[in-house]
């Protein structure tokens, strides 16, 4: 993949995100940190005359991304997805932080010694930087203070079937009994917002999507919403709502918001990228929870970014073994959910962007800025100011291309994206200033650092 970048280098481009917009800049890289942003035909007295300069035209220099929504499963289930391939996925789209979910590895990551278990399978795997959420189970709110001592970036619950048994559901009291804790440190509880307080419809084709889609109904995600804002307003705690699915909750969540309370939003790209009508019969490939909804919440969730209504862009990164996807049957109802697409949360997302004249800096306010502030690590990831952390990625924007599943680095390949035309593709990947991916190669060498959340 060519040479790694010097511990001292500049890199300029006539459109870099900085300072909340795009404009011409040279970035001067350091020991790993970002050491100068200045005009591109200033110098400054730091750098040395012969210091390496990498000029990159009109190529965009951004930040990289911070996927704060990632399913590696490692330990234990390493053979659904493992810290090397999926770190290595992420550094190929620019993909610079991952935040690990506590689920789906074995043990999950619930307890202090679980959390220990999973940073040492992670240590020395790593191509990006990783943190970790710690789970917050039925009866488990007594592992809050000493995860949140460990730095986890914040305690994830399910209120509905997790497909983990080891993973129960939390019910409310679960979550108030964490909320003090949680709001003492100043982390958020991330929430798996569907509450099944009424069941859905009983599948009788388990082939056609609109019928998964209507076992969970939009209702499952506005009653568990209205519930956490509850929550939220008793106890004060941040609570951080992941992958929205259905825009209709936008309207309750604003409301909170203009009320006060600490209540932010995530979705993620295969729901603004896919719509329900689109889902062909039996094309498991689709099947994630919440549901992919029709394209009217795919519009409305786009407005919601546009309007800050959403605050971070999220992979949700869940692939499983190709056998438990049952593409043989199209059995919506046995496949395991979760979509695969750690390594197309840039181009997606700029594919979108452009289709609906959003900015391309606000794609970075939404994968990059926002998900490091919310999570604990704002004051080193997520912008190009100095003194922050060397994570760049170089992009081309106007690139187009059509996903090959079989090219892409996660362990798995079965993906919904693949044969999807995008538009943006990554063309180089630094993380703390060393060049990880060029070329179309990833260098391996695990550089990649296990970080703790500072709030």
């Amino acid at each position: 993949m060519g040479e790694p970048a010097p511990s001292s280098c500049t890199l300029v481009s006539r459109r870099v995100v900085y300072a909340g917009r795009l404009q011409p800049a040279a970035v001067r890289v350091a020991s790993g940190t970002i050491a100068a942003v200045t005009p591109p035909d200033q110098s400054t007295e730091e750098a040395p005359g012969d210091e390496p300069r990498f000029d990159f035209g009109d190529l965009v220099i951004g930040p990289g991304l911070v996927d704060a929504h990632v399913h590696i499963n490692e330990p234990g289930r390493a053979a659904w997805e493992g810290f090397r391939t999926a770190t290595a996925a992420a550094a190929a789209g620019g993909v610079t932080t991952l935040i690990d979910m506590p689920l789906n590895s074995s043990p999950v990551t619930t307890t202090p010694e679980a959390l220990l278990a999973k940073r040492s399978a992670a240590a020395d795997q790593c191509s990006v930087d990783v943190a970790f959420y710690g789970g917050l189970i039925a009866g488990g709110a007594d592992n809050a203070v000493a995860l949140l001592a460990e730095g986890v970036c914040g305690l994830k619950a399910f209120l509905c079937d997790s497909g983990l048994d080891e993973f129960p559901a939390a019910r409310e009291q679960d979550l108030r009994d964490a909320a003090p804790a949680l709001a003492r440190a100043g982390a958020p509880l991330l929430v798996h917002a569907e509450l099944p307080l009424t069941p859905g419809p009983t599948l009788t084709d388990p082939r056609r999507y609109a019928e998964y889609l209507a076992s969970r109904p939009k209702r499952w995600e506005t009653d568990a919403i209205t519930m956490l804002i509850r929550v939220c307003r008793d106890t004060g705690c941040r609570v951080h709502v992941v992958h929205l699915a259905n825009a209709d909750a936008i309207a309750i969540t604003d409301q909170a918001r203009r009320d006060g309370l600490p209540l932010t939003v995530e979705t993620c790209p295969h729901y603004l990228h896919f719509a329900a009508d689109e889902v062909p019969p039996g094309d498991t490939r689709f099947k994630c929870a919440p549901p992919i909804r029709e394209s009217s919440h795919r519009e409305e969730l786009w407005r919601g970014l546009s309007a800050g209504s959403i605050d971070t862009v999220g992979s949700d990164h869940s692939p499983c073994p190709p056998e438990l996807k049952h593409a043989e049957t199209g059995d919506f109802l046995a496949a395991w959910g979760g979509v695969a697409g750690l390594q197309l949360t840039l181009p997606v997302l700029v594919t979108g962007a452009a289709r609906r004249g959003v900015p391309l800096e606000s794609v970075f306010e939404w994968a990059s800025r926002r998900p490091a502030e919310l999570f604990g690590l704002g004051d080193r990831k997520g912008r190009i100011a100095k003194g922050y952390d060397a994570d760049l990625v170089v992009f081309d924007p106007e690139a187009d291309w059509r996903v090959d599943g079989q090219r892409l680095l996660h362990r798995h390949k079965v993906t919904p994206y693949d044969g999807q035309a995008l538009k943006g593709v990554a063309v180089e990947t630094f993380v703390n200033g060393q060049r990880v991916y060029a070329g179309g190669r990833v260098n391996h060498d695990p550089g990649g650092r296990l970080l703790k959340a500072q709030f």
